[in-house]
């Protein structure tokens, strides 16, 4: 058993490689954007933002070293934060499962939407996605982009979990 536990990093390498993944993971959504061309829905800025706030707490708790109660709250956090983000990936995997004639009617842009609405009508139309978002412009392996998101904080909840429950 002594063996296996040595194999493994430890809390705070675990917190750094949590938050270089999700580095790794936004850098993945921009070269998307930049170099691929594929303008990004309403949930998929969504999502990164959540993607980041968990890269952020992972970052947060490495730099700080957090041990007991600290490390707990951290990884709560990290639980919590990747779990709406894997809904939101859901709701985006909805909408691209929806017959053609039940999709949402397209939105505006999220530019248009911050400069013409209230912050919270904005915010609003935001977090319930649209007709956009439901289009689906890349997959591989036959999973969309929003299905490998979902892996993605499914694995980032796991690994959350196991901070939470291991021992120092």
């Amino acid at each position: 058993m002594s063996e296996v536990k040595t194999l493994l990093p430890g809390i705070r390498s675990t917190n750094v490689i949590l938050a270089v993944g999700c580095a790794g993971l936004i850098g993945i959504g921009l070269y998307f954007q930049y170099a691929l061309g594929l303008i990004p829905c309403a949930l998929c800025i969504t999502q990164r933002v959540f993607i980041i706030a968990v890269g952020v707490v992972a970052a947060i708790a490495a730099a700080a070293g957090f041990t007991g109660l600290g490390r707990r709250v951290c990884a709560v956090l990290g639980v919590l934060l990747a779990v709406i983000g894997g809904g939101f990936s859901s709701r985006q995997l909805w909408l691209q499962s929806l017959p053609e004639d039940m999709v949402p009617a397209c939105g505006p842009s999220l530019g248009y939407m911050l400069e013409n609405f209230p912050l919270g009508q904005a915010f609003s139309l935001l977090l319930q996605g649209d007709g956009n978002c439901a289009e689906t412009v890349w997959t591989f392996l036959g999973v969309s982009i929003p299905g490998w998101t979902l892996v993605a904080f499914i694995g980032l909840a796991a690994i959350n979990v196991w901070q939470l429950v291991r021992k120092a």
